[in-house]
Formats: C-alpha cells, sequence, structure tokens
C-alpha cells in the first residue's frame, strides 16, 4: 500500500504479472513497446516522446476508431529509477515547464512477486473532483485493461528487449 494515500484524492490498481521486473520494464522504457499497450484497444497509441529521466518529456497521441491521432498524454518523468519506479506528471510538461491543465500525478511501482512482477499504479489528483472525475471516466476498467494488454504482452515475450 502507498505510505500517504489519500482515500480523497488517490486511486490505485495493481495486478500481478508473469514476467520478470526487467521485461515489464522494457515494456514502458521502449517507445514501440509501450505503444502495444498504453491505451485500451481497439483504440492506438503512437509515442512522440518518452524520455525516461527526470525532467524528460512524456508525449503519447491516441486514435479511436481508426480516426486520426490526437493528443492523449503530455507531461514530464519527476523520478526514475530503472526497474522499480516511474513517476510522471501531466502538471508539468518536459523540462520541468508547467502545463496548461495539470490533472494527474502517477506513481508506477514494479516489485518482484512469486509469479514475476507485482504492478502498482497508484495516481493521485489535486482535488477530490477531479479525482471522482477520474473514476467516472472508467479508471479502473481503462487502466485496468492497460495493465492487462501489458500482462499479455509481457508473458508472450512479444515486446522488444532493452536492456
Amino acid at each position: 500500500m502507498i505510505q500517504n494515500f489519500n482515500s480523497d484524492l488517490d486511486l490505485t490498481i495493481s495486478r500481478a504479472i508473469s514476467a520478470p521486473r526487467s521485461i515489464v520494464w522494457d515494456a514502458w522504457a521502449i517507445p514501440e513497446n509501450l505503444e502495444q499497450w498504453w491505451v485500451p484497444a481497439p483504440a492506438k497509441c503512437k509515442v512522440l516522446k518518452l524520455d525516461l529521466i527526470p525532467g524528460g518529456s512524456f508525449v503519447t497521441h491516441i486514435s479511436e476508431n481508426e480516426g486520426a491521432f490526437i493528443s492523449h498524454l503530455s507531461g514530464c518523468f519527476l523520478d526514475i529509477v530503472e526497474g522499480k519506479r516511474i513517476v510522471f506528471t501531466n502538471a508539468l510538461v518536459g523540462g520541468w515547464r508547467p502545463a496548461e491543465e495539470p490533472f494527474v500525478t502517477a506513481i508506477i511501482m514494479l516489485k518482484d512477486h512469486p509469479v514475476g512482477t507485482e504492478y502498482v499504479a497508484h495516481v493521485m489528483h489535486k482535488n477530490k473532483a477531479d479525482c471522482l472525475t477520474h473514476e467516472d471516466l472508467g479508471f479502473y476498467d481503462g487502466w485496468g485493461t492497460c495493465i492487462d494488454q501489458l500482462a499479455t504482452n509481457t508473458e508472450k515475450k512479444v515486446l522488444k528487449g532493452g536492456n
């Protein structure tokens, strides 16, 4: 459990994934891998920037119903511990610049688990209204679907290796 969990502001989801942490990490760290699972299918993801360093850009676009790709996420990585933790926010964009419309800060944690990797996504919001909006928009279904896609891709080892 997250130490500073605030039930009014935070949403958390976790899964055990039958793949080693290094493979799950590569699913995050390699743009072509992230594109395979970052948005719920049948939507498609395009990674424009994935600078996995503190202050680095994290920019993705989404295409739904075979339409044009549009902005999905424009954020900034805050903390990276290779193989263990990724922290990003859309309150900032790359280079620590303030964003126009902040919504979330997410902490992704990878831990060893008897079946492979424990994947935890902890998503924090600036106020209760944003948290409720995110939950009403389908946080658990959407993020759950993405984590299931991540699990499927890592377990089948269809991702590119990077480490």
